[in-house]
């Protein structure tokens, strides 16, 4: 602690004229009365000091009495374990717990990722009402400027409702009524189906929060990029008007962009970018043969390795 100031007896000062005046002065100011070479302060600042707003949050203070509104029992109720201690989650009292008798319901599946839905017939209805542009390329800025889709979140998926179906759930005919190019990150296969049947093309595209967030600003172009060629199966969008192949530094240059667009890095991606099935933009890389696992070998490329297997000649001799 800080040392105490030693608390003396306060002495009055013989004022130096025995007047009237400067008697009355003495007695009213007696502040008047101090000697020059003492010092006088004002503590009254300490009380008003406080911290910054938000800097302290003051703690409940358990069993302090009943005026504190935390006091006896401090706000654990009477009698009972939840009182005396602690109970683990999903406790029943000591019988079998309903996870076991019940099983487990749902999962969180942390490779999910939260995607805005959009299906054919909506699109139609905006070409319809002339608030996309079916002559160029759909993305998701245009999807989200036209309010096709009120959120982007992660990317955009394309589903197929709409879609007549047969019998055994195959497209015959498609909801559009002109062909369409669009990039999104996930389409369905009766989506991409119709699509196609349509004379259009479906490319899916990876696509991440910041990127979809510089695209919207304009700051980003929408689908290419270091990865994306002429080979990539969407030659309606990688070729520009002179026919020339669109590439990313040409891109970037001409249209004034700020950011390359990124490319998947991930194992799990890759793979889903690189299946022709799915449309992915990544599908050209594929060699002969190859599938789109970066791990598993296909059977067909399995089998074109393993090679014809020889016949094994015993010799003549053998006994057995």
């Amino acid at each position: 602690m800080p040392p105490r100031l030693q608390l003396l007896p306060f002495q009055w000062q013989r004022p130096m004229a025995t007047t009237t005046t400067n008697l009355l002065s003495a007695f009213l100011l007696p502040q008047a009365a101090i000697p020059i070479h003492q010092q006088s302060r004002n503590a009254h600042i300490l009380a008003s000091l406080s911290d910054t707003q938000g800097a302290y949050n003051k703690r409940i203070r358990r069993g302090r009495g009943p005026a504190s509104g935390k006091g006896k029992t401090s706000g654990r109720g009477h009698k009972g374990q939840k009182q005396h201690g602690k109970v683990p989650a999903g406790f029943n009292g000591g019988q079998t717990p309903e996870i076991v008798v019940h099983g487990e319901r749902g999962f969180n599946n942390v490779h999910s990722i939260d995607l805005a839905p959009v299906n054919l017939d909506r699109i139609q209805s905006w070409i319809d009402q002339g608030r996309i542009d079916p002559t160029r390329p759909i993305t998701v800025r245009e999807l989200a400027q036209s309010r096709c889709i009120h959120q982007t979140k992660e990317g955009v998926k394309l589903l197929g409702r709409g879609v007549e179906k047969d019998d055994h759930e195959v497209p015959v005919d498609s909801v559009l009524k002109q062909p369409i190019h669009i990039v999104v990150s996930r389409a369905s296969a009766p989506a991409i189906a119709a699509v196609e049947a349509a004379g259009g093309s479906v490319t899916t595209r990876f696509y991440t929060k910041s990127a979809i967030a510089r695209i919207m600003k304009r700051e980003m172009h929408p689908f290419v990029s270091l990865a994306w060629t002429k080979e990539s199966g969407s030659e309606a969008l990688a070729v520009a008007e002179d026919g020339e192949p669109l590439t990313e530094s040409k891109v970037m240059k001409e249209m004034g962009y700020s950011y390359r667009l990124p490319d998947p890095t991930k194992r799990r991606d890759i793979e889903y970018y690189r299946d022709p099935a799915h449309r992915g933009y990544l599908s050209h890389l594929l060699k002969p043969m190859e599938g789109p696992s970066l791990f598993f070998r296909s059977p067909v490329e399995r089998k074109s390795a393993a090679g014809v297997k020889k016949e094994k000649v015993l010799p003549e001799n053998r006994l057995w």
